[in-house]
């Protein structure tokens, strides 16, 4: 106990108190006074496996638990501070932790979707690149473009570079929600952009990409969606609180709605596959 206390910066006793809470919760085992991993903590928060959710705990304390303190604020007036202000830090702490609880569904997207007749990808407010990279390495003729916001343009290239793909995936800067979209692409990805924006910014943003779609092209839409009355899935439902503290439009939106908003800008909806957990993924063809 005194080696836990001291690692930890806590009291003796706050440490003994914490680890067994945590024994309780199952993420710790204890035998006398001496504590280990459990199963859970051994797969997800020590670092040693591909499902490291340590990034993630980090985005909760230094950003997601700060917001939702706010929430009584943020539901009556819109959040104090937007997602999209983080100064440099709390960016790198964001990138990291939405890239590390989306592994999964990055994973399992090139899984899902069959790019063997598509060439070229445009990953619309891609982040870390980490969908484009599952994409690039399960298919070695594709090449991508990630289009980030400046101040997530060099975390992106990083990843991308680490990954050894940085002749394959581009990372550029640009606004999605400002401007054109640059052409010559035949597949268009945007995961977990829609929950940001209102459905009128959602409406303008389908019809921009629409515009610089070609024939036959295809737009995949990966997010938390759920039923008509937004309560199933249970995450997919509790995540519209995450959304609403972080973005003053941000929520979460129906299949149904999707499907409406695609029609009215020029795509056909043609499929609702799952991915992973609460997430899922809409695919639309150019009308």
């Amino acid at each position: 106990m005194d080696g836990l206390a001291d690692r930890t910066g806590l009291t003796r006793r706050a440490a003994r108190i914490s680890a067994d809470a945590m024994v309780a919760l199952g993420l710790l085992e204890r035998e006398g006074d001496t504590y280990r991993n459990g199963e859970t903590a051994a797969a997800f928060l020590a670092g040693r496996t591909h499902g490291d959710l340590r990034p993630f705990l980090r985005f909760w304390d230094k950003i997601s638990y700060p917001a939702w303190c706010g929430l009584a604020e943020a539901l009556g007036s819109g959040p104090s501070q937007e997602i999209f202000e983080l100064d440099d830090e709390l960016q790198k702490v964001a990138s990291a932790g939405i890239e590390a609880i989306l592994a999964g569904p990055a994973a399992a997207f090139p899984q899902t979707f069959d790019f063997s007749p598509h060439r070229r990808l445009l990953d619309v407010g891609g982040g870390t690149g980490s969908w484009s990279i599952a994409v690039a390495r399960k298919y070695p003729h594709v090449e991508a473009t990630v289009l980030e916001l400046p101040a997530v343009v060099d975390i992106a290239r990083e990843h991308v570079a680490a990954a050894g793909l940085a002749s394959r995936i581009d990372v550029v800067a640009g606004d999605a929600m400002a401007g054109a979209l640059p052409p010559g692409y035949d597949v268009f990805l945007l995961a977990n952009l829609i929950h940001y924006w209102s459905p009128e910014g959602n409406r303008a943003l389908l019809q921009r990409v629409r515009s610089a779609a070609e024939a036959n092209s295809r737009l995949l839409l990966a997010d938390f969606w759920t039923n008509p009355t937004h309560t199933e899935p249970l995450h997919a439902a509790l995540m519209a609180g995450e959304f609403a503290v972080h973005v003053r439009d941000g929520d979460v939106y129906s299949v149904d709605e999707v499907r409406g908003w695609l029609s009215e800008t020029g795509w056909r909806c043609v499929e609702h596959a799952p991915l992973v957990g609460p997430q899922s993924l809409i695919v639309a063809e150019a009308a």
